[in-house]
């Protein structure tokens, strides 16, 4: 058979393991010739009012605020409680493990929830997943304001924070519905500036809450904001999956002329496959993409270590200035300012130089690798960052200067998280929640395990050595792979495959 010019060229094979990417066509390549068949349903070209990918910019980046605000209120509550876990702990009697527990096992549950919402996505809609999780999230997360034992409190977390993780394969669905690829780093430097801020800003929310009021406003305060979102969704958000708006087109035009052969790509492609069948296959897609596809291990690989990192400072960092510094819980709580500063830094310099990168190119070289050098700069950026605040904080000098390591280390990071995920949403197209779910999969679990090693690391080795161990974890991980993915990609994303 002869070697396709790229994925959409691809078809399937009989056998169980198959070329699935043939199915994927990307946001731009939703044209489909129709002469051969009359009834198929089509975007129409070159402009399609109903088409996402061609929609009024304003109402682009309607969606893409909503997705960050979101975004935003249901990753500060992962980290809101931390300045507070030690007046839960007395007041729900619970042990130093339980009160970790309660913190950490919100991340667990964004394990567990992207691989079954982000497919759900892909058949329902993107908007009818937003909503139903806003819905979810926001019961549970008042349940643990109201939470009268350790028991219900643990339980209700992680509830609330398996409805808040759509967002983690909602989020890059959505982006790669309406956005071009030439407008990939724009819209993701817009969409994180305020996702970014949440988790950083948790901790100093709930520092001052922690010491003026009942740790229980955490959770009072951000179910009302989630309530305010929901109405604000509801009125805002439009549906952007294009194959669920190609099959509505199609549901229409049968019902007003009367011609039932009308039918989408998609249709054609699940044949006479039972429902069960497609959404068993749909649910799966995750786990497959993840168990069969180099392009999501590497990725997930290579994102998921920096998550990792990232929580084990963020689950950390109060600490180092209450035990080292001797500040107070409010005052060591604002030094997460220099954690968001740092990411929104790298996203709003990062993205408009991958999108400056990528035009520069010709088009023949536009491919999804090409994000991929990036990547390079930031590896070095990300752990001189740990190494300056790790020796900082060792000989304990001046606050400004670790604060300048954290923000240098996370800038870094963020730098490098950018075309990564540019990287996954340009290649996965239409199945890019799936694609994302499967990322978020090992990315959730890291930052659900790394922290628990931390605090042991630090008295053991010290700030100093402790984060010498993880730069030099960083830079075996990471430069491998890196240079494996930008060597091997474009081959990879040719011979992806799965179980069909």
């Amino acid at each position: 058979m002869a070697t396709p010019k790229n994925q959409d060229d691809i078809s399937a094979a009989p056998d169980p393991v198959t070329v699935e990417l043939a199915n994927i066509p990307t946001p731009t390549t939703t044209t489909v010739k129709k002469d051969s068949d009359p009834f198929l349903v089509a975007f129409d070209q070159p402009y399609d009012a109903e088409n996402p990918i061609d929609w009024p910019t304003g109402r682009k980046w309607m969606v893409t605020d909503v997705l960050s605000a979101t975004g935003f209120n249901r990753i500060m509550v992962s980290t809101i409680m931390a300045p507070a876990l030690s007046t839960i702990a007395n007041e729900l009697n619970m042990s130093s493990a339980e009160s970790a527990m309660s913190l950490s096992i919100y991340l667990l549950a964004t394990v567990f929830g992207p691989p079954l919402i982000g497919p759900l996505s892909e058949i329902y809609g993107r908007t009818v997943v937003l909503h139903s999780s806003n819905v979810w999230f926001l019961v549970w997360n008042i349940v643990c304001g109201f939470a009268p034992t350790k028991g219900t409190l643990i339980a209700a977390r992680f509830l609330a924070g398996f409805g808040a993780s759509a967002i983690y394969s909602l989020a890059g669905g959505v982006l790669g519905d309406v956005w071009r690829p030439e407008q990939r780093g724009s819209s993701l430097g817009v969409y994180l500036i305020i996702p970014l801020l949440g988790a950083a800003v948790g901790p100093i929310i709930g520092g001052f809450m922690a010491a003026r009021t009942t740790w229980r406003w955490m959770f009072w305060a951000t179910s009302a904001f989630q309530a305010v979102m929901i109405l604000v969704s509801y009125f805002s958000f439009h549906e952007s999956y294009g194959p669920l708006i190609l099959q509505r087109r199609a549901q229409r035009l049968c019902k007003e002329t009367g011609e039932s052969r009308y039918h989408t790509r998609g249709e054609t492609i699940d044949g006479n496959r039972s429902a069960v069948t497609i959404l068993m296959r749909a649910l799966s897609r995750p786990v497959r993409l993840l168990l069969f596809h180099p392009i999501i291990q590497v990725s997930a690989v290579l994102s998921g270590f920096n998550y990792g990192i990232l929580y084990v400072v963020l689950s950390t960092f109060s600490a180092l200035f209450t035990s080292q510094y001797g500040q107070s819980v409010e005052i060591s709580g604002l030094h997460y300012i220099a954690c968001s500063l740092g990411e929104l830094a790298a996203s709003q310099v990062g993205a408009p130089w991958m999108d400056y990168l990528y035009k520069r190119l010709p088009a023949h070289k536009q491919n999804p690798e090409s994000r991929m050098p990036l990547m390079f700069p930031s590896i070095i950026i990300t752990w001189v960052g740990a190494l300056m605040y790790g020796w900082t904080a060792a000989y304990r000098l001046h606050w400004i200067v670790v604060d300048i390591g954290v923000f240098i280390m996370l800038f870094g990071m963020q730098l490098g998280g950018l075309p990564i995920t540019a990287y996954v949403i340009d290649t996965y197209g239409e199945h890019t929640s799936s694609a994302m779910a499967a990322q978020q999969f090992l990315k959730s679990l890291m930052a659900f395990l790394f922290p628990l090693f931390a605090p042991s690391m630090y008295v053991a080795l010290g700030y100093g050595w402790g984060n010498s161990v993880l730069a030099l974890g960083g830079l075996v991980v990471s430069v491998p792979l890196l240079i494996f993915l930008w060597k091997y990609g474009a081959r990879l994303r040719a011979k992806a495959i799965s179980t069909k």
